[in-house]
């Protein structure tokens, strides 16, 4: 897989995750995400979240609490 770091569409004033996304890396970061989620979406909104994605085999990308929250277009492009 590659470097992924998962962003958090948020909404309202207290900034409750909204939807979940998946954005590559910016070029030479490995903690940043790009400008796009993969599927598409300004990351600029959007907050980072804590989690890094684990690199072992059956590991989720996301945060196993916000598994409801998922954006469909980016776990397809994982």
């Amino acid at each position: 897989m590659s470097t992924i770091v998962v962003v958090y569409e948020v909404d309202g004033p207290d900034l409750s995750v909204r939807r979940v996304h998946a954005a590559p890396t910016a070029p030479g970061q490995t903690s940043v995400p790009g400008p796009r989620t993969l599927c598409g979406r300004d990351t600029f909104a959007m907050q980072a979240a804590a989690w890094t994605p684990a690199a072992e085999p059956g590991a989720t990308w996301y945060p196993p609490r916000h598994a409801d929250l998922l954006c469909a277009a980016c776990a397809d492009a994982v």
